[in-house]
């Protein structure tokens, strides 16, 4: 079964247990279908770039949960109830990409995902140029005139 986020934005009024209530929903239906509840994370209330319009007025706040579940494929399209629930602001189901688990995640270590594996390249580096050397020079145009830059003591002096 593939493993998905489901990401719910609720009005900012309302309760944890009420926000415990929805989720709980979810997570039933999820076990109905024979589908596991992984991880819940509350973020707590957050600030949105834009109000939302609801009938209940403009909301520019939300409590933003996220469940991780391994639901079966045709699990999203049965969420189509949260679309009536009046203490939702937005909710979204995604697809984890390349999620590995069970005897895959076993053998996963075959070092494939370690940085050592990735070369250096012969390409020539900021780091590998040395202080004072003008081969960092040849990127800029020059209007061929020279300019000298006074320091501070240098403006005091005059």
């Amino acid at each position: 079964m593939p493993l998905y986020d489901c990401m719910m934005l609720v009005k900012p009024l309302v309760t944890r247990e009420v926000m415990a209530e929805l989720v709980a929903r979810v997570a039933r239906r999820a076990y109905q279908r024979n589908g596991v509840v992984t991880e819940v994370k509350c973020f707590g209330k957050v600030n949105l770039g834009y109000g939302i319009k609801k009938l209940d007025g403009r909301h520019y706040q939300g409590h933003l949960m996220q469940m991780t579940m391994m639901v079966p494929p045709s699990f999203p399209q049965e969420l189509h109830y949260l679309n009536k629930e009046d203490r939702l602001l937005r909710w979204l189901v995604v697809k984890h990409r390349e999620a590995v688990y069970g005897l895959e995640f076993i053998n996963e270590d075959d070092g494939k995902y370690e940085l050592g594996v990735f070369s250096h390249g012969d390409k020539e580096d900021d780091h590998d140029i040395e202080l004072g050397s003008d081969a960092d020079d040849e990127d800029f145009e020059s209007d061929g005139y020279e300019y000298e830059i006074e320091t501070e003591d240098e403006k005091d002096e005059k």
